[in-house]
């Protein structure tokens, strides 16, 4: 019980904390006090097998604080780096940076300096994953589809640049702010996207994960000077994807695909929250990726049994993303929905411009749709070939059960 409570409390406040000694002690000791917050987790797992505390999130907060400095004293360097913060006007003023617009203003000069430009575009994401939302390298891993040596290289490049750089710990303000805006969006997609299509070989959908990009986006809607209509279609497309998370699974807990879902479950207030989102989202000339995934998720979600999904929409709005944002998963995605449009042949010139190596962790998405077309195309050999390659290389236990039900009915099928 107490390391799932020690879990969730890594998954939501280990950013929080972070951010927060980061301001007070500066990105010079950025890795310390990584560190730190990870020594205060250990500590509190040992700790709290004999007694939990009454507020565990202010018990990890002051931990960590006197751990780090505990070791700014052990490397004699506190008369050089640290302000006084046991007396007087300055205990106050770290006590203020702990209040929760505080730790909200924190946590946006965290990830804002993660997407600095002096960092390398693909360093950025990773080292916020690292820093915002306690990610560990095998699911930033995960996330970006890359090498766990790769994100360790990222991650260390980061701190390096950071530490080059002497990067300022703040929002950036005037003509940088855009630019540095969309890294940041990316980043919370990314971590919706881990929680909402799991890779972890235990778990379907991390609801923690989920919420942690939902309460990070909101922040951004807090602040006029994040508050953009971008900001605004991500928070919407969120909704309307957390909307159908309870009907992702059935009591069994296995996977169903929009087709088999019990749309009854839908968690409308979520969906109408998206649309009042979206209302102030299209308050702008042009569309980003976000406001046509979101325009995509609500046509599913328009649709009151799959057979009424509009799939010529949802085409139109892929190809109007994929303009813009040219990407493998979109022509993959763009297979799918001409497969559900019953044209196979444009399905396959989607298929024609992709390869497995292009989605790494996620290569079963690719040999998924090919066994699709070749059962579209009754040709069930190949059907079941591909469907057993997806079998092979896919690491949840949920999607590979899953894509063992369709092989059974491929065989079947075939009989």
């Amino acid at each position: 019980m107490e390391s799932k409570l020690i879990d969730h409390l890594f998954r939501y406040h280990s950013g929080k904390m972070v951010s927060v000694l980061t301001r007070i002690f500066g990105l010079a000791h950025l890795e310390i006090i990584e560190d730190a917050v990870q020594d205060t987790f250990i500590k509190a797992s040992i700790s709290w097998r004999t007694k939990q505390p009454d507020n565990p999130e202010a018990w990890l907060t002051q931990a960590a604080k006197n751990r780090v400095l505990d070791i700014f004293r052990k490397l004699n360097t506190e008369k050089k780096h640290l302000p006084n913060i046991a007396y007087g006007s300055n205990a106050i003023a770290i006590n203020e940076l702990f209040l929760d617009t505080e730790i909200e203003d924190a946590q946006l000069r965290m990830i804002f300096t993660a997407c600095h430009p002096k960092l390398d575009p693909r360093d950025r994401i990773s080292f916020a994953l690292k820093t915002v939302s306690g990610f560990s390298i095998k699911e930033i891993s995960s996330a970006l589809l890359t090498k766990e040596d790769s994100i360790k290289k990222r991650l260390t490049r980061a701190r390096k640049a950071i530490q080059k750089s002497q990067l300022k710990f703040q929002i950036p303000q005037g003509e940088l702010l855009p630019q540095r805006l969309e890294s940041v969006m990316e980043v919370l997609y990314l971590i919706f996207n881990e929680g909402f299509h799991s890779n972890k070989e235990e778990t379907l959908i991390r609801k923690e994960l989920c919420g942690e990009a939902m309460r990070l986006c909101k922040i951004l809607l807090k602040n006029k000077h994040t508050r953009t209509p971008e900001a605004y279609a991500l928070f919407a497309l969120m909704c309307f994807h957390s909307a159908r998370i309870e009907a992702k699974t059935n009591a069994k807990n296995e996977l169903l695909d929009l087709k088999n879902q019990d749309r009854s479950q839908w968690h409308f207030p979520l969906i109408k929250l998206g649309h009042t989102m979206m209302e102030k989202a299209v308050d702008t000339p042009t569309f980003s990726c976000y406001h046509y995934e979101a325009a995509i998720a609500a046509e599913h979600l328009y649709a009151r049994r799959f057979e009424d999904t509009n799939w010529d929409k949802i085409l139109h709005w892929y190809e109007c993303i994929n303009a813009i944002q040219p990407m493998p998963t979109h022509l993959l995605t763009m297979a799918v929905v001409c497969l559900q449009n019953k044209d196979a042949k444009k399905s396959k010139t989607y298929l024609d411009q992709i390869k497995p190596d292009d989605f790494a962790q996620r290569a079963y998405l690719y040999y998924g749709t090919l066994s699709d077309y070749h059962a579209a195309t009754n040709n069930f050999h190949e059907a079941i070939k591909h469907i057993d390659n997806a079998i092979n290389v896919v690491n949840n236990k949920f999607e590979k059960s899953y894509l063992k039900k369709k092989k059974s009915k491929l065989i079947s099928t075939k009989n």
